[in-house]
């Protein structure tokens, strides 16, 4: 395996577990940094969306108690099934949609200027949530959603599809748009991770593994493992974070990234692929 290639699968890791449950888009992030270091052919598409599912497992092992619970409990505990079907409800508008739209997502937006477009609006968003609209909260904890509430969030996560609108910002401030307080919703956020990311990562890698073939298994383990790792402190600090902090700093992030790079590719400063 080539040992450039593996440390861009190292840095691709980093950069995915970083901004994976953060409001920022991991996959805008993966785009621009694929695209900055030369790793942005169909096989890094792939590569980008596959070692999302090292992100996951970073929840997994976060909340293990509560995944163990709620296997435990789904013949009988009602709470379990609630909270199992809530997943479910929520996992399927994006799923459908990304199944209908995922070719032409992947053609046209998978670059990025349309990225940082995407950056700058769902920054505007957040702003207008948190600073403008302050909506009341009714659901204090995530065993409190009802059915509907998932399917709220779960049509708010399929906006996510767009790169650089970030799955997360999209959860959570859906979550908190429809009532939920901001932990619910983030840690909603988390779990509704587990089951969207695993799907999306096994459907393209067999959608795509004509691309693939057994070298390639080093790339994909450094990729997932530093996304596992990164994640794990990413979560944990988050966690902290919104105990006694609001989303805007990481909209004002996103409008200035956004525009950093819409102003390079419009100078030329760096030549970014979609231009």
């Amino acid at each position: 395996m080539d040992i450039v290639l593996l440390a861009k699968a190292l840095v691709m890791g980093v950069v995915e577990g970083l901004t994976e449950f953060l409001p920022v888009s991991s996959t805008g992030h993966l785009v621009l940094a694929g695209d900055l270091l030369g790793f942005s052919d169909e096989k890094a598409k792939v590569f980008y969306i596959v070692i999302q599912t090292g992100a996951m497992l970073a929840v997994v092992w976060e909340y293990r108690v509560k995944f163990w619970g709620v296997g435990a409990g789904l013949a009988s505990d009602r709470t379990a099934q609630r909270f199992a079907l809530n997943l479910a409800v929520a996992f399927m508008p994006a799923a459908i949609l990304g199944l209908a739209f995922s070719k032409v997502i992947k053609a046209h937006l998978f670059h990025p200027v349309p990225v940082a477009l995407a950056f700058i609006v769902g920054a505007l968003i957040i702003l207008w949530v948190e600073r403008s609209l302050r909506p009341t909260v009714r659901v204090e904890r995530v065993d409190d959603l009802s059915w509907r509430d998932a399917l709220k969030v779960g049509f708010a996560q399929a906006f996510a599809l767009i790169p650089g609108t970030s799955r997360s910002g999209a959860t959570i401030i859906g979550g908190m748009l429809f009532g939920l307080s901001r932990r619910a919703a983030t840690e909603f956020s988390f779990f509704l991770a587990v089951p969207t990311l695993v799907a999306a990562g096994a459907y393209d890698f067999w959608k795509n593994r004509a691309l693939f073939d057994a070298g390639d298994v080093g790339l994909f383990a450094v990729g997932s493992v530093t996304a596992f790792v990164s994640a794990f402190l990413c979560v944990r600090w988050l966690l902290r974070y919104v105990a006694t902090h609001d989303f805007t700093p990481f909209a004002w992030y996103r409008i200035a990234f956004g525009l950093v790079v819409l102003l390079t590719a419009y100078t030329h400063l760096v030549d970014w692929s979609a231009d």
